[in-house]
């Protein structure tokens, strides 16, 4: 009778540890989903505010460019030209990030990076660990309770 006990108990136990495995499992790609999810709508922000900034930025840009041409012709100095130089490149970045292609070109460079270049991404003194950890929180802590 003990025998047919244990072996119930033994089934019962590996469906338990199974469902465990199942339910971590589902955890895990539910976790991973939802952090792709956030990703994926903190760059659309990110865009959205790009393209929201060059609107204001294009106006300003416009309104600077024809004021200075006019100003150039006016006075008779093509110096007055020169801030024309450096807001259009800031007008060019900006309508790249939210119209062109930097973001993949950055997206690349990234996956570069991590392909041949993954020392570059080593954290000084490694990676933290729980005991390092414990030592700061130890350290910082008003209230220190030793076990």
């Amino acid at each position: 009778m003990g025998f047919i006990f244990s072996k119930s108990m033994n089934d019962s136990l590996k469906a338990q540890q199974e469902f465990m495995l199942m339910n971590s499992r589902l955890q895990l790609e539910r976790q991973l989903l939802m952090q792709n999810q956030m990703r994926e709508r903190q760059t659309a922000m990110q865009i959205a505010w790009t393209r929201e900034f060059l609107k204001y930025f294009g106006t300003f840009f416009g309104l600077a460019a024809v004021g200075l041409t006019a100003g150039a012709i006016k006075k008779k100095k093509p110096g007055v030209l020169v801030p024309i130089l450096p807001l259009s490149f800031i007008f060019a970045y900006q309508y790249d990030m939210g119209y062109g292609t930097l973001l993949q070109r950055i997206k690349g460079e990234a996956e570069n990076i991590l392909d041949t270049q993954s020392t570059l991404l080593e954290l000084p003194k490694g990676p933290l660990t729980y005991e390092e950890l414990e030592k700061i929180r130890r350290s910082q802590s008003k209230f220190f309770i030793e076990k």
